[in-house]
């Protein structure tokens, strides 16, 4: 029988009742890192909404791993408490509360976007970024300095995830998710174009992937064995005019990322440098980058990229190209796309009992 939209999916001891997923979106609303209502009824609405799983904005492991000052965190036993009203909700709407773990990196200490995505210094309720090589970010301007990571440091960050994700444990969190793209510290460490190290964390292909498969491993060590983890990557750089990271590379660390325990690499692609060359962005142009990794690995993957219908987020499926659509910006416009998607591809799915009186009879 084909998988479907609303087919259901059993990744270890946790089932999905359908493949939609919410994209980890930054929210930049937060206070020291702390959730709060906004939080709640963010991520709560889209539980409503019918989706599956419902992950958190890139949730930072340290304060130095915020993007941005109002970012959110769960580097102490305070900010796993804040997320709990959070999750106890979103399991209530019979969804799976999932994080993103996340650090920065190099792309950290800056405003909100509306207030200008600009370095934010030490003195203005920033702090200095780290990084794996003394590479900044290029702003066209004063940034505050950027720390090069000693091999001793990159071992305490993973030491971070580690906690992170116990906290998260904690906080009634089910699936866990290591942040490996966009151009943030991990993905930093993967491409040759942020990383010119020469110890066991640069040069070759084994030795920059190494912080990955370690922060993997360490989620996945503390992680419950019924319980999932995902690590979400940038497919490629798009940068093909000089040496980067690119899908061939994805395909081998997605391969030994299974190995170690991931359930479900979700696929993305970009955010390394402003350089970047994107192709088409029309729907679905990151998809095939998933679809290639799932023949060549035969693990489970999620497709990201443009995707804002039913019936493509359907098709995606259908066809075997991905396990889960993840949808973002079209979660955004409607916090009911699941709901709406089902009466759309006439498949069952539950409206709350509050709404049901507003629903149309099939």
């Amino acid at each position: 029988m084909t998988d479907s939209l609303f087919s259901s999916l059993s990744l270890r001891g946790t089932e999905l009742s359908n493949r939609i997923m919410v994209s980890p979106m930054c929210q930049y609303s937060s206070t020291d890192g702390l959730a709060n209502d906004w939080h709640l009824v963010h991520l709560g609405s889209r539980a409503v909404g019918g989706a599956s799983i419902v992950m958190t904005e890139a949730t930072a492991v340290s304060p130095e791993g915020r993007i941005s000052p109002n970012d959110l965190g769960i580097w102490s036993d305070e900010h796993a408490e804040a997320l709990e009203r959070t999750t106890t909700f979103v399991k209530s709407m019979d969804s799976v509360p999932a994080i993103q773990l996340a650090h920065a990196g190099r792309k950290g200490s800056k405003s909100r976007p509306w207030d200008g995505s600009e370095p934010v210094f030490p003195d203005e309720g920033g702090w200095n970024p780290v990084a794996p090589s003394d590479v900044p970010w290029p702003y066209e301007g004063d940034a505050p300095e950027l720390h090069e990571l000693s091999t001793e440091e990159v071992g305490d960050i993973v030491e971070e995830f580690r906690v992170a994700a116990e906290r998260a444990l904690d906080a009634g969190f089910e699936i866990a998710e290591v942040h490996a793209a966009h151009g943030y510290l991990l993905h930093e460490f993967l491409s040759p174009v942020t990383n010119h190290r020469d110890d066991e964390y640069g040069g070759s292909f084994e030795n920059r992937t190494r912080i990955v498969r370690e922060a993997t491993e360490a989620v996945r060590d503390v992680w419950p064995d019924d319980k999932p983890v995902f690590v979400r990557i940038s497919a490629t750089d798009w940068l093909d005019d000089r040496e980067s990271w690119d899908l061939d590379q994805s395909v081998r660390l997605s391969a030994a990322l299974g190995e170690l325990g991931a359930d479900l690499i979700d696929v993305s692609a970009g955010g390394l440098h402003p350089d970047q060359q994107l192709p088409n962005t029309g729907p679905g142009y990151q998809v095939p980058y998933a679809e290639l990794i799932r023949e060549e690995t035969g693990l489970r993957v999620g497709a990201v990229g443009g995707i804002r219908t039913a019936r493509h987020a359907d098709e995606i499926v259908r066809n075997g190209r991905a396990d889960l659509a993840i949808v973002g910006r079209e979660h955004l416009r409607d916090p009911y796309f699941a709901l709406h998607a089902a009466q759309e591809l006439d498949a069952d799915a539950e409206w709350p009992p509050q709404y049901r009186r507003a629903v149309p009879r099939r």
